[in-house]
């Protein structure tokens, strides 16, 4: 084959899509408007190896489905075990799905609400704290919550779950040129 028409093996490379964990998460963007402006809340991993950490480590409140449950339902329980607050009734905004750099594939909607982040609670989980001690120790999923308005979350959260809140802007009406 003349060289001009042998498929670049690089591109063909990078356009090959990862293989599926298999793991998929479901969470709710909880949104509300502030002085006209679109805020949305956003969770900060607990435990000690997201301690110091902060722009890029934020989160959506999500959690693992289980074989057999739906997706709203896990969305549903995560939120209130992350946040200790059921999710608000009103319409659940389909936001879509995101494949996070490990794999994981998270589908979240976006629903309208409030909720006073010092009031915030969340489910703990275990690990042997420090490293090689034998001791287990509990820490909070979420260790807090916060609200962010939309330039400010896009640099908090995850990279992977920018474009779940492109998607809620495009939704609600927003518009993000410049």
């Amino acid at each position: 084959m003349p060289r001009a028409q042998q498929p670049d093996k690089k591109k063909a490379q990078k356009k090959a899509p990862k293989k599926p964990a298999g793991r998929i998460s479901a969470g709710i963007v909880l949104w509300r408007r502030r002085d006209g402006a679109l805020e949305v809340l956003l969770g900060h991993p607990g435990g000690p190896y997201f301690k110091r950490k902060q722009a890029g480590d934020w989160t959506v409140p999500k959690g693992e489905v289980e074989s057999g449950e739906s997706l709203e339902s896990v969305a549903r329980r995560e939120f209130e075990e992350e946040t200790g607050h059921a999710v608000p009734d009103g319409t659940m905004i389909d936001l879509g799905q995101i494949t996070q750099k490990g794999g994981k594939v998270v589908v979240a909607w976006g629903v309208e609400g409030d909720l006073d982040p010092a009031a915030a609670t969340s489910n703990t989980f275990e690990v042997e704290w420090p490293p090689r001690s034998g001791r287990m120790e509990a820490f909070p999923e979420l260790d807090r919550v916060e609200w962010f308005d939309l330039p400010s979350a896009r640099a908090a959260v995850r990279e992977a779950q920018r474009p779940l809140l492109d998607r809620l802007e495009d939704e609600l009406g927003g518009d993000r040129s410049p």
